[in-house]
């Protein structure tokens, strides 16, 4: 009876009061870990530019950022609204048009770069990965701001972006350790002495941010960068290789040509999601940063 009492004593009280103790403690070791990943990131204070050729760079490094194949509203400009499905729920591409209600209206340059490079809204929310901001971490701050000051200057659109479709479990609480998990399998940035190879890197694997989708990811949703560009699934289906395994067959002029007009060696051209990125993104490129591109997936990896 006395043992049987004590260990219906043990598993009623003392078991519950070490559960939330245990609780309590992993919170705050999880807070002591992680606490350096939920302040938000010291970005330069800088103003936006309004002077022509910034803004005719900004505008072309929108195109190369693949901003409009995502953010293009049935609205008008870059309202937003697209649904983008993942294994995580569905996210809707928000307005970075400058209307002050539903968009981007009152921004600094500060609080675009902090975006752009590290998914932070202005008042230090996280943004979801939807939103390719780890591609973009090593977006130069100069392009950024660019990018920041041709958005600014388009005109305002009113666009009420629906919410996001996510499970209830999912918040942007959990980003802080996502992101710190991320960070510890991502491989130091390969530098090349080739300046050519080193633009086409640039393009693919930050602005034009093409792992996004062509880099496998693991059961978080973080990229397996032991296998950069060797195929993603997503829950429409799979998408291809374009390691240099994959493209074996391909010259650089080939990689040229379907960057351009979406045009695959064997005289098809392209179709799927791919149609607005060729239209909007690597269509809109020039062709030398076409040629760096093609160079990089070819002889960079």
């Amino acid at each position: 009876m006395l043992a049987s009492e004590a260990s219906g004593y043990w598993s009623n009280d003392v078991m519950s009061r070490m559960v939330v103790g245990l609780m309590v403690l992993g919170g705050l070791v999880a807070a002591w870990l992680f606490s350096p990943a939920y302040l938000s990131p010291s970005v330069p204070d800088v103003g936006l530019a309004t002077d022509t050729p910034t803004l005719e760079r900004g505008r072309y490094l929108v195109n190369a950022g693949g901003c409009i194949s995502c953010h293009e509203g049935d609205a008008g400009g870059l309202s937003g609204g697209m649904a983008i499905e993942s294994p995580f729920g569905v996210f809707y591409a928000s307005n970075i048009t400058p209307d002050p209600a539903t968009g981007t209206g009152g921004w600094t340059g500060s609080d675009y770069v902090r975006a752009i490079k590290h998914g932070r809204s202005p008042d230090g929310r996280f943004y979801f990965p939807a939103f390719p901001y780890r591609s973009y971490a090593d977006v130069t701050d100069e392009d950024a701001l660019a990018i920041a000051s041709w958005l600014n200057a388009q005109p305002a659109v009113v666009n009420n972006v629906p919410a996001h479709d996510i499970p209830g479990w999912i918040g942007r609480w959990q980003l802080a350790p996502w992101n710190t998990l991320a960070n510890l399998g991502e491989p130091v940035p390969a530098l090349y002495d080739d300046a050519q190879l080193a633009r086409g890197a640039y393009l693919a694997r930050h602005l034009g941010h093409c792992g996004e989708c062509h880099t496998p990811r693991n059961a978080l949703g973080i990229s397996d960068y032991a296998n950069e560009f060797a195929g993603g699934d997503m829950p429409d289906g799979h998408v291809p290789a374009i390691n240099s395994a994959a493209l074996s067959n391909w010259s650089e002029d080939d990689l040229a040509l379907f960057l351009f007009l979406g045009l695959l060696p064997d005289g098809e051209y392209v179709g799927g999601k791919m149609e607005p990125v060729i239209e909007h993104n690597t269509g809109q490129l020039s062709d030398e940063d076409r040629q760096a591109m093609a160079a990089f997936f070819k002889r960079g990896l």
